[in-house]
């Protein structure tokens, strides 16, 4: 039997985007995304959007400090803007 070739992509994309109090791109839009990660490198609260603008009230999940987030499948691949309690730290993202 064949294993699921879902995840046979080798390169992966990570990156840093610095905590805001204001909204941000966590991800921009990538229709070609197979997965995506999100850990919350602050002491803030990081609310995630799947969609634009992001906010307190306005938001997919929640991530307390140190939480870690993958995107249920099949993965979303649009933006996905941020918003933090309060500016520290970052969230450390990976696409693949």
């Amino acid at each position: 039997a064949r294993v699921s070739t879902q995840f046979d992509k080798t390169t992966a994309t990570l990156a840093n985007v610095t905590s805001s109090a204001t909204s941000v791109t966590v991800f921009a839009a990538n229709g070609a995304a197979r997965a995506r990660a999100v850990y919350n490198d602050s002491t803030a609260v990081l609310y995630l959007k799947f969609g634009a603008t992001a906010s307190t009230t306005s938001h997919t999940v929640q991530l307390a400090s140190g939480d870690y987030y993958e995107f249920p499948q099949p993965v979303y691949g649009g933006l996905v803007d941020g918003i933090w309690a309060a500016a520290n730290g970052a969230a450390r993202t990976t696409e693949w």
